[in-house]
């Protein structure tokens, strides 16, 4: 399946703005013959907005989800975006994936809350595994920071991932969880990893890009840089499971001896 990272910071602050860009990407992306177009993480509102996310969170089924569905069903490609969700009094940071019909296929609310902003305005989430069938993958959720926990990423494999999705808002100086460990994590647990970051300066932070699809060999099939871009990869079901097949990590595990991991 051919695979669209869409690098961008958008607008912080104005949905609206940002709907658009995604819409953009969409056409490009669909005429380029892409299956899947990722955002990162929070692209939907912008990520440094402080005070702002009660206002601008939404509930997965709400008006804007309703815009990415007509945005996904009209360019006839599947979307992932990263939004702050609603649910009654809480607001968690989520990834929507909406198929390429608008349905909505599944929603992910980040587990691992990284720093001081996101503790003091999202709820983490509970459910470390999210997943939907596309296109022939199985395609699992995350954002960000969860994908450096390796426990995480070895949940998805042991639940038959095959593209790990992870909306991300990495920023400056951990640049070489981009460059290196999610193609470590690729390799080390037999998935497609593409990971889809923001680009440059909002509020205190500083975002680094370098968005990329790793594969199961560990090799990125596409690098962005440090600025705007949408870039392409594929995820292949043949090279992965030929891959998986060469490879013997899951079948060489002894769960056994990781108790004290809990």
């Amino acid at each position: 399946m051919r695979t669209a990272l869409l690098q961008s910071s958008g607008r912080p602050g104005s949905v609206a703005a940002n709907l658009k860009v995604l819409d953009v990407a969409a056409e490009r992306a669909a005429a380029a013959g892409a299956g899947l177009l990722v955002a990162p993480e929070m692209f939907l509102t912008g990520y440094a907005i402080g005070g702002d996310v009660p206002r601008l969170a939404e509930s997965a089924d709400g008006e804007s989800a309703d815009a990415v569905a007509e945005i996904a069903s009209r360019h006839g490609l599947a979307v992932v975006y990263g939004y702050p969700e609603r649910d009654a009094e809480q607001v968690f940071n989520s990834a929507q994936l909406i198929a390429a019909d608008g349905t909505r296929l599944a929603n992910y609310r980040k587990t691992h809350l990284f720093g001081c902003f996101e503790r003091d305005h999202f709820t983490p989430g509970q459910l470390p595994v999210v997943q939907a069938e596309l296109a022939g993958l199985r395609v699992g959720l995350m954002i960000c920071y969860d994908v450096e926990f390796p426990e995480n990423v070895r949940a998805h494999a042991l639940a038959g991932t095959d593209l790990l999705v992870v909306p991300t808002a990495q920023m400056h100086p951990f640049q070489f969880v981009a460059e290196s460990v999610v193609p470590v994590r690729a390799f080390e647990n037999q998935m497609y990893v593409a990971y889809v970051n923001r680009v440059g300066s909002e509020g205190e932070f500083e975002f680094v890009g370098l968005s990329t699809l790793a594969g199961p060999d560990g090799v990125s099939r596409a690098r962005a840089g440090r600025g705007e871009e949408l870039v392409f990869a594929d995820a292949d079901p043949v090279f992965l499971a030929a891959s998986r097949e060469a490879n013997p990590y899951l079948e060489d595990r002894r769960p056994g001896l990781y108790g004290s991991l809990l």
